[in-house]
């Protein structure tokens, strides 16, 4: 008898495998990789992507397009999403962000808008429509600073940006959704890293990188002492294909994980040591003329761990660098000015805004002809 079966008393029945999956925000950085990885784990299922194309021309070096293994993609604005496009939808991985400090300081309102409120609206339209399962890209970046104590899920939240507290009041809006029917992961990631066919520069072990092959030289403008909890988008990837199967049993209906590694917790100044030791003849420099970074906080993945045992990250920090090496010297990576390029996603926002192409709550001004133009 398959688990389960009509008869067995006392049987758990094992969640069912989602039939359809709306992945938003999927043709960012991290996008690809989750993509991929949830059409290796659900073959059968209808993927479907949720993109404001910001991004979209941003390819590094891909053969073909990532979205080739999605069955449709949508382009809109996640503040207004249809509700037809909920109809059937079994789980919802919502990745679309804005995405780190430099652009949350850049657009402050519009940051809690579309971190915060967009988040729990759509989280609350999905429960609405049927949906079993949401998981957030939430962040480590909420405790903010914990000296050299090791943060855990229940370690009190210090966000010190925008981006910080917007994670931290979407967690809080979707944990008050859950019940019986629905359940909430808000997965904590570290700072993400490695090649993707949307590659970031604006992450800190991918700077470096680049920095190392660009220029020779690697500038840290702290004194390389705040420490960093770093995953790998694979990883990333890995810890979602997890969470859109678990069942309320494994952590509750309202779940917020660290996930990652504790090998992965590491001072900056170590994270630019181990670019110069796999890249030769890089020299590392320490000015200091940025200031104190208040940013700096170890992260425990020991719940995770325990809860996720088969879907631990296997990507490490050598692996890592390498992979960035390798991609980047395939598309022939060259710019020492590379912090003023597509590679970098604040860049990409305000070149459109320029050509009036969005507006400065980052809304399209047209539809199919804007979005034709900006690529």
């Amino acid at each position: 008898m398959e688990v389960g079966e009509p008869g067995l008393e006392g049987v758990v029945t094992a969640p069912a495998r989602p039939a359809k999956i709306l992945v938003t925000g999927n043709m960012g950085y991290v996008g690809p990789s989750v993509v991929a990885r949830l059409r290796e784990s659900y073959p059968d299922a209808s993927l479907i992507g949720l993109d404001a194309g910001y991004f979209a021309h941003c390819l590094t070096g891909c053969s073909a397009m990532p979205e080739r293994s999605l069955h449709c993609q949508y382009f809109g604005d996640v503040r207004s999403i249809p509700p037809s496009l909920l109809d059937g939808v079994d789980a919802v991985v919502h990745l679309a962000a804005i995405s780190n400090d430099p652009i949350g300081n850049a657009y402050d309102d519009v940051t809690l808008e579309i971190n915060h409120e967009a988040t729990v609206r759509l989280a609350s339209e999905a429960k609405a429509a049927g949906a079993r399962s949401f998981v957030f890209a939430g962040s480590c970046s909420i405790y903010g600073v914990s000296s050299d104590a090791v943060a855990t899920e229940d370690s009190p939240a210090q966000p010190l940006s925008r981006y910080a507290e917007s994670k931290w009041l979407a967690e809080k809006g979707l944990r008050e959704l859950v019940n019986d029917t629905f359940i909430v992961t808000s997965l904590r990631f570290g700072t993400a890293c490695g090649m993707s066919d949307r590659l970031r520069l604006d992450v800190v072990l991918n700077d470096f990188v680049a920095s190392a092959i660009a220029t020779g030289t690697i500038t840290i403008l702290s004194d390389g002492t705040p420490w960093r909890p770093l995953i790998h988008v694979a990883d990333m990837a890995r810890a979602i294909d997890w969470a859109i199967a678990r069942d309320r049993e494994d952590g509750g209906a309202f779940l917020a994980v660290n996930a990652g590694s504790d090998q992965w917790n590491y001072r900056v100044r170590e994270l630019a040591d181990a670019v110069a030791r796999a890249i030769p003849d890089v020299d590392v420099s320490f000015v200091g003329t940025g200031g104190p970074d208040r940013r700096s906080y170890r992260v425990s993945f020991e719940r995770y761990q325990a809860l996720a045992p088969d879907h631990q990250p296997e990507v490490d920090i050598r692996m890592a660098i390498e992979g960035l090496k390798e991609g980047l010297e395939r598309i022939d990576f060259a710019d020492a000015e590379f912090r003023s390029s597509p590679f970098i996603r604040l860049f990409v926002l305000e070149g459109l805004r320029e050509r009036g192409l969005v507006n400065d709550r980052l809304e399209w001004t047209a539809h199919v002809d804007a979005y034709a133009g900006a690529r």
